[in-house]
């Protein structure tokens, strides 16, 4: 994997990820972006994505979302990471915030905002301009 290749996994189904996934094309940063309610996103990249964010694949689920409380109502209940696997390929809008991997670091983006304190400017093979006394 390109170390300085952004990678952003979201779902257009939310405004969240059209935000986001507007900055990331607009950026002059090499970019990968993975419209999850388009793509197939396998459970082995699920696994990846929860390891890499330091988090269980519940915790990748927004249990609050209304189409969640309807799909599987009011009561919390416990799944096995399959199960939890099941909920996220069934209905992608469900996850809880956008994720870009950028080089060996993931970042889960809860604004659009947050997607810009992670795009320093890349200056590496510019010079520092000659200054003159």
């Amino acid at each position: 994997m390109d170390k300085k290749q952004i990678t952003l996994y979201y779902s257009s189904k939310n405004s969240l990820g059209k935000q986001l996934n507007a900055y990331v094309e607009s950026s002059d940063k090499k970019h990968l972006t993975i419209d999850i309610s388009k793509t197939n996103v396998t459970g082995t990249q699920w696994a990846e994505l929860a390891n890499g964010l330091g988090k269980s694949l519940s915790d990748l689920v927004n249990t609050e979302h209304p189409d969640y409380k309807t799909a599987y109502g009011e009561d919390d209940f416990n799944l096995d990471d399959d199960g939890w696997l099941k909920v996220l390929n069934k209905n992608p809008s469900l996850l809880k915030n956008a994720i870009i991997i950028k080089g060996k670091e993931f970042i889960e983006l809860k604004s659009a905002s947050d997607f810009k304190q992670y795009m320093e400017p890349d200056s590496t093979g510019i010079g520092k301009p000659y200054k003159k006394n």
